[in-house]
């Protein structure tokens, strides 16, 4: 078992905070404008989650999560990045039908119109959805915010190994596999 990591996948905040509470397995993506190779693709597993405010909107959310959205005196990231969690990707799916998006809805915390408008963007490409099983640090890590980490992209290496001694799963594992079985018959569906 992996007790360092220092790869880490960027995601909005408020993204990270669903799904370290348990409200969410799921991510949607299709990449950063800065991606290696034009499309986004698992570089790495587990990981850590890395929590961005770049282009983090409350219109973008449903409301319940819009309002729980924290902006930083930057606008960009603040001084210091706290890393709560790590993940493992379980499962990956590309999917090339919006209705099986749509589908999705209750999965994840996007409005209608924002994951539609992801799904459109880059048209022939396939939207990833990742299903990730987190596990909670047992305390926060602060980290100093680095240049390397900004951007448009999905991937970063941290400056520094976090520890996963002691962590433990948000989720219990059959429920979360649980869980992946209803969202892997929803894509899996003809």
């Amino acid at each position: 078992m992996v007790t360092d990591l220092c790869d880490a996948l960027k995601e909005w905040d408020i993204a990270v905070k669903s799904l370290e509470k348990g409200n969410s397995i799921l991510l949607l993506r299709k990449g950063g404008i800065k991606e290696v190779s034009g499309q986004f693709e698992v570089k790495h597993n587990p990981i850590l989650l890395y929590p961005t405010y770049e282009h983090q909107k409350p219109h973008l959310l449903k409301s319940d999560y819009g309002s729980l959205v924290e902006t930083v005196s930057s606008g960009w990231h603040p001084e210091t990045i706290t890393i709560n969690s790590w993940a493992n990707i379980t499962t990956v799916f590309q999917v090339k039908e919006f209705s099986k998006i749509k589908q999705l809805y209750p999965y994840h915390i996007w409005t209608e119109n924002f994951v539609e408008e992801r799904f459109n963007w880059k048209a022939k490409q396939p939207i990833f959805v990742l299903l990730l099983r987190v596990f909670l640090l047992p305390q926060p890590v602060m980290i100093p915010y680095h240049s390397s980490y900004g951007g448009c992209r999905s991937w970063i290496q941290l400056n520094q190994g976090i520890s996963l001694l002691k962590s433990y799963p948000v989720i219990p594992e059959n429920n979360y596999y649980q869980r992946v079985e209803e969202i892997r018959k929803i894509i899996m569906s003809s």
